[in-house]
């Protein structure tokens, strides 16, 4: 409190050297609760002014400007202030001596803010210095803390206590400093935002079991009940102490295993499970655990803990050993080449013992088998049908895997068989099928018309279809009369993909079967008398070993001109009816036989040389027949 008794007679002598309206009073005090504070204040106006009627002042809290009714803190005129100020606040400065002084007594934490002075020297002359004091009411001391402690190094802690109340002084005391290495203590007052402040300073070196312990700093009013204490726990920081890892181990491949450490230190530190340079994990936490799962070969190694909270750094290492059989090859990755290219394909794995190495195509072996870690597969001017998977299997006592990639061939649009016109209820239907990678455009140029028939055209019903490399195209013709002189559709298919394009004239597949069927059914009908000559000349032959005297035969035949007109009748109808019945149903293999029954029970009676004449009536009937009988085309 000595303090403002040597400031305020300072503050007194301040003259009005510009002549306008000034104030000064501390920007920030504090005070504890329930105790009392002096605001320092010193006051100006212009020298002009005749005070006729004295000098008035008014305290408000929180705002400066009386129209938006700010509470009153004190005023001159009257004893009416705000109801949470009554009795509280004395004006202990004298105003004609430009002293505003305010003490506010049993101060609560609801007194906290700002307070503004307004001089009125009266008539217009009132004027609320905008300058003001922002009152800090504190329920417990402040202790100055470092931002950082830090193991076996000096520290100093200092205690404050606002000593702004003329009424009371206050005293500092430190609390459980028993467990403390050789505590020293230093007190003194100190200026802090223009108050008066007592202060108390604690000095050790820490250590780093002193992390988490607590101290307390006690302030309490001589001749009073009020007693305020803050207790703070020490965060001692120190450098990583000890780092604890598993012991090595081994497992096998496939397994699972958790790697656990943990680190003495504060803060925290960053803990790290490094492979080799490679950084596994991290995890800013006094302790953290690697899992590894579904282990493979090439996670056997040194496995490193290492913790770093930026006070030090230590780490502890251990090997985890694995067996395992033949790790997943390593093959290329899937390629897309040109036909006619060649390509390497290398696979490699590991594996104990050394596995074999096996190249299969779509299942098939292709190449030869090796004993070794590393093989290479030579593929050579590829075609079309060199596209599809390729496996690299990898074999040994322990077990197996196998890698897989694709090679794609591209190649130039080759025309499929299946390309054709055919003759279809509406008129004609043309279908054009082309294989090629990337799949083929097919368009349809029509040369009569001058017309080109691709998906931008919605005529002959065009339509697309693509299947893996197989396009497909169709378009229906309903004029039959789109034919070259000769008959044939005049329909070009055209096929291109960025490799190359062709086009085909498309020929109508019924009538090329048509005469198909005419040479057939030539070739049938040849075949069909040759077995009827053949079938009728043995039954001739038997006749005349069964009939000694033909002559005599034939003499009763001409005697009877009317039996012998009837039976060559009803051979010639027998005749007729089996080559009818012969080429009708020659799926009927039963036909022959009663064929050949007929012949012999209409013959027998008949001479040798009545054969031929047989024949040649039969041969007459048949070529007949042949010309009648139509063709049936499926």
């Amino acid at each position: 409190m000595w303090c403002l008794e040597l400031l305020l007679p300072l503050l007194l002598i301040i003259k009005d050297v510009s002549g306008q309206w000034n104030v000064w009073i501390p920007r920030d005090i504090s005070a504890m609760t329930n105790s009392c504070v002096v605001i320092p204040c010193t006051f100006m106006y212009p020298s002009g002014i005749r005070l006729h009627y004295g000098i008035h002042g008014i305290w408000y809290f929180g705002q400066p400007y009386p129209q938006l009714f700010p509470p009153v803190v004190f005023k001159t005129r009257t004893e009416i202030v705000h109801e949470s100020y009554q009795g509280r606040t004395k004006l202990i400065g004298d105003l004609h001596q430009r002293n505003c002084t305010l003490l506010i007594s049993n101060i609560g934490t609801e007194h906290s803010g700002r307070y503004y002075f307004r001089a009125d020297l009266g008539g217009a002359n009132i004027y609320t210095y905008p300058d003001f004091s922002e009152l800090k009411v504190l329920d417990q001391p402040n202790i100055d803390i470092p931002e950082e402690i830090v193991a076996d190094e000096n520290l100093e802690l200092t205690c404050y206590a606002p000593d702004n109340c003329p009424e009371n002084s206050p005293e500092i005391q430190w609390m459980y400093t028993d467990y403390l290495p050789e505590p020293e203590y230093t007190s003194d007052y100190v200026a802090e935002s223009n108050t008066a402040v007592l202060s108390s300073t604690l000095t050790f070196t820490p250590r780093p079991m002193h992390n988490g312990q607590l101290l307390g700093c006690r302030v309490s009013y001589p001749n009073t009940t009020l007693v305020y204490e803050r207790l703070i726990s020490l965060d001692v920081k120190y450098a990583p102490r000890s780092v604890w890892v598993n012991v090595s181990a081994e497992v096998m491949e496939g397994s699972s295993v958790t790697l656990h450490c943990e680190v003495d230190s504060n803060p925290p530190p960053r803990i790290s499970w490094l492979f080799g340079d490679e950084q596994l994990l991290w995890d800013t936490a006094s302790n953290a655990s690697l899992s590894l799962e579904d282990l493979t070969p090439s996670q056997e190694g040194i496995y490193t803990c290492v913790g770093d909270n930026g006070y030090g750094v230590m780490n502890t290492s251990m090997y985890l050993a694995v067996l395992y059989p033949p790790s997943e090859p390593v093959v290329n990755g899937s390629l897309t080449i040109l036909e006619g290219s060649s390509i390497s394909l290398q696979c490699s794995t590991q594996g104990n013992p050394t596995p074999t190495l096996t190249w299969l195509k779509d299942g098939e072996l292709v190449g030869a088998i090796t004993a070794a870690e590393v093989s290479v597969l030579e593929l050579l001017k590829l075609n079309p049908q060199g596209d599809g998977q390729y496996r690299c299997l990898a074999e040994n006592e322990h077990g197996r895997a196998s890698s897989s990639l694709n090679i794609t061939v591209e190649y130039a649009p080759v025309l499929l068989d299946e390309s054709k016109c055919t003759v279809v209820r509406e008129g004609v239907q043309c279908v054009c099928m082309a294989t090629g990678n990337p799949e083929p455009i097919i368009e349809f140029y029509l040369p009569n018309k001058n017309i080109t028939v691709n998906d931008t055209d919605g005529r002959y019903n065009y339509y697309t279809h693509t299947d893996g490399h197989t396009s497909t195209g169709m378009i229906k013709l309903r004029e039959k009369g789109e034919r070259l002189g000769n008959g044939a559709v005049n329909v070009h298919c055209s096929i291109s993909n960025m490799y190359g394009s062709e086009s085909f004239h498309l020929e109508l597949q019924q009538e090329k079967k048509y005469m198909m069927a005419v040479i057939v059914g030539t070739i049938g009908g040849v075949a069909v008398i040759a077995f009827i000559i053949a079938a009728v000349r043995y039954v001739g032959h038997n006749n005349k070993k069964e009939n000694g005297n033909p002559g005599q035969d034939l003499v009763s035949k001409l005697e009877n001109p009317a039996l012998y007109y009837s039976t060559v009748k009803k051979d010639k109808q027998c005749l007729r009816k089996k080559v009818v019945r012969h080429v009708d149903d020659d799926d009927n293999n039963g036909d022959n036989d009663h064929s050949q029954i007929c012949l012999r029970r209409e013959h027998d009676s008949l001479p040798v040389a009545d054969t031929d004449t047989i024949l040649v009536q039969i041969m007459s009937h048949f070529s007949c027949t042949v010309r009648l009988i139509p063709w049936r085309y499926s």
